[in-house]
């Protein structure tokens, strides 16, 4: 890493001589946004969530789109600040790939993106935590299990890439319950979630648990829990595990070698 690099210089800790130590770079969390009020209560919950374990560090909240702040509007505000950006999205695709790069590209403060928080051991821990909260047994037998199993909803997306994130999230979460976890999704990739409750349950898997792979309440949580045959978790939102993962693929980004946006 050069020392040119915006971001690492800005991290950079007090010398023995007592310079002021200068601020970090600014953990911006990035939501999608929706129309669901439930949502935005949810993400700023985590962000409370987040600047608790890290007293001091700059912690702000941007959406790409439908509530306010937008993204724009909240590197815009910075004042000169540098930024990491973390999606609050479980998996690659568009809108990690694409939107926010740009958005980051064109701030007026030097800004990078940081990976999606899935597919990630932290991320299986939340999961496993909200089906606990939801009824999951902690203990299973041997005839339990084999009538047992989950499946991971998940938004879906036409890039490849976000099916492969996700199916490894869905492997991170079979191997903590001992069953069967299958990814589904709400749009835009298969299977469905009822096609997937409809092949475990010709497999003889008729107890089925939906596992809310979203961040935050809306409409295809809501519909994806609808679907379940027995018991559906909450999303994620504001659990421990997913602040610190937020405050891992921060510290992942800053440790990452700068490359221009240019």
């Amino acid at each position: 890493m050069t020392a040119s690099s915006p971001l690492r210089t800005s991290s950079r800790r007090a010398s023995p001589l007592g310079r002021r130590r200068p601020a970090p770079p600014a953990l911006v969390l990035v939501a999608h946004g929706s129309r669901d009020p439930r949502a935005l209560d949810t993400v700023r919950a985590l962000m409370a969530r987040v600047r608790a374990l890290r007293p001091g560090l700059p912690v702000h909240l941007g959406h790409i789109e439908l509530n306010e702040p937008l993204l724009t509007d909240t590197l815009a505000a910075l004042g000169g600040t540098p930024a990491v950006l973390v999606p609050l999205l479980l998996a690659r695709g568009y809108h990690v790939k694409e939107d926010i790069p740009r958005m980051a590209a064109t701030a007026p403060v030097p800004a990078r993106t940081a990976g999606p928080l899935g597919p990630h051991p932290l991320l299986a821990e939340a999961l496993h935590a909200r089906l606990l909260e939801a009824g999951w047994p902690p203990a299973m037998d041997d005839t339990a299990r084999r009538s047992t199993a989950v499946v991971l909803a998940a938004a879906g997306s036409r890039d490849p890439d976000s099916a492969t994130d996700t199916r490894r999230t869905a492997r991170l979460l079979a191997a903590r319950l001992g069953v069967p976890v299958v990814p589904a999704y709400a749009s835009a990739a298969t299977p469905a979630v009822p096609t997937a409750l409809r092949a475990l349950a010709a497999r003889g898997r008729h107890r089925v648990a939906v596992a809310s792979c979203f961040t935050a309440p809306g409409r295809f949580a809501a519909q994806c829990a609808a679907r379940s045959p027995w018991i559906a978790s909450a999303p994620l939102g504001d659990h421990e595990a997913m602040a610190g993962l937020v405050l891992h693929r921060y510290e992942q980004n800053l440790a990452a070698p700068w490359r221009s946006a240019a």
